[in-house]
């Protein structure tokens, strides 16, 4: 009987670059897990501010998980200024928003200044895939979601609140990278927002910003509208261009 065929050696490792990467598993707890969901919701003000979350009962039903589960990770988005409990009839937790207070102002700055490195490749990022989404829901969008933009460019004419054009603000955005109908653009696109969120809440939305703002939008409706990929992909790196130079020189002032 002859003997098999010895095995190959192993190849010595590429001594380029491209070598395969790990990272540590880190196993999040199933609070941390709950909480991320909300406060993603929150950040990107799909909850607005002063809204009230279902019930812990239906939160744990939502979730799947224990109410002790729950509680906890309503306890740590309070602790974030995110959410605040309220008793008696008509209580609940209800979603905060954007902080107002000095002190929130400054809880906000230092995770501004503890995150500027990721904010600022966020920002990189976005100068290169918004534009992209919008040239995509050019050619892909449909009546209703030019139906859903136009309608959020009129409510945010008629805004004052910071808080509240914030909020519409990232609709818009969200409402465009879901007319691409591409869901790795819609990903990247939901990361980036979430990343970039505290620098442009701390930005000073000033009645002359926001008209410069809803004048940008109003050319990349047009563009969109149009089905013009090119006009929709400039007129969206002039607006994120112009946002990201602001955000720019605020992590220069925190460095």
């Amino acid at each position: 009987m002859s003997r098999p065929e010895a095995l190959p050696e192993p190849s010595a490792p590429d001594s380029g670059n491209h070598r395969p990467r790990f990272t540590r598993v880190e196993q999040p707890r199933a609070h941390e897990y709950v909480a991320e969901q909300l406060r993603r919701q929150i950040t990107l003000g799909l909850i607005p501010a002063g809204e009230k979350l279902p019930p812990e009962r239906d939160l744990l039903q939502l979730f799947g998980v224990s109410r002790v589960t729950v509680q906890r990770a309503l306890n740590l988005l309070e602790s974030e200024g995110l959410v605040a409990a309220r008793r008696g009839r008509g209580g609940g937790t209800f979603v905060i928003g954007a902080p107002r207070s000095a002190g929130g102002k400054q809880r906000l700055i230092a995770r501004i200044r503890r995150d500027r490195a990721v904010i600022a490749e966020a920002v990189a990022c976005r100068l290169e895939v918004e534009p992209a989404a919008a040239a995509q829901a050019a050619g892909q969008r449909t009546e209703e979601d030019l139906a859903a933009l136009r309608d959020l460019l009129s409510r945010a004419h008629d805004i004052t609140d910071d808080r509240e054009f914030t909020n519409l603000d990232t609709q818009f955005h969200l409402t465009i990278v879901e007319a691409s109908r591409n869901r790795f653009l819609r990903e990247v696109v939901e990361r980036v927002r979430l990343a970039v969120t505290d620098a442009i809440l701390v930005l000073p939305e000033t009645p002359l910003w926001q008209g410069k703002s809803l004048r940008e939008h109003q050319a990349v409706l047009r563009a969109i509208e149009a089905r013009d990929a090119d006009a929709a992909r400039s007129a969206m790196a002039a607006h994120v261009g112009h946002t990201a130079r602001s955000i720019s020189a605020l992590l220069d002032t925190l460095s």
